[in-house]
């Protein structure tokens, strides 16, 4: 079983803010593989669809915790199904990425994204592969605000095709590995930004 988590707040207040990206590419996997994602776990404190891709059973959830406090409903899976840190995906927003660019990484800290932050502290490890979506930078004393505000509209274009990118990303996790995903969509997304890698 595989297990993909995307981050963000609930309710309309917070739809469609840069925030919520992770939600985004959650959704747009379930709409290529047909899977409502409109059942609510009281265990998980989630919402949750169910697929069978690759001939595994794929679970995508949209904590309904405060973003802050996503650990405890990723944890919650975890522990339920008995999953390994590498069964796991964590799609997230990253204030340090430039919209549009997307980022897969095996392992490593939490990059400053409480989110995330709280997944690691919940499952005490940090293995645990993440997908982030660049959200595009602001100094810091603005970063709440910035991650709370919707995508302007010359950046509607570039984080739509980030989120396909993404989905397409997380497809080739699950056929693949997450090695094989990063060195194939990481220099993929930065090309799409128009950069070098390295």
């Amino acid at each position: 079983m595989r297990l993909i988590a995307g981050l963000g707040n609930p309710g309309p207040r917070y739809a469609g803010t840069r925030h919520n990206v992770g939600f985004l590419v959650v959704e747009e996997l379930a709409r290529r593989w047909q899977v409502r994602l409109d059942r609510y776990e009281r265990d998980f404190e989630a919402l949750v669809g169910e697929a069978n891709r690759e001939g595994r059973r794929v679970l995508l959830i949209e904590p309904q915790t405060l973003m802050n406090l996503s650990g405890r409903s990723v944890a919650a899976v975890q522990r339920f199904y008995k999953l390994e840190p590498a069964d796991l995906l964590v799609v997230l927003d990253d204030v340090d990425l430039p919209v549009g660019r997307i980022r897969l990484r095996a392992s490593g800290s939490s990059g400053g994204h409480r989110g995330l932050e709280n997944i690691l502290q919940a499952l005490g490890r940090q293995d645990v592969p993440r997908l982030r979506i660049g959200i595009g930078k602001v100094h810091a004393s603005a970063t709440v605000a910035h991650v709370l505000s919707r995508f302007a509209p010359d950046e509607r274009e570039p984080i739509a095709e980030a989120i396909t990118l993404a989905a397409d990303a997380v497809e080739f996790w699950l056929s693949e590995s997450v090695e094989a995903a990063m060195t194939r969509y990481n220099r993929r997304g930065d090309e799409a930004m128009g950069t070098d890698a390295s």
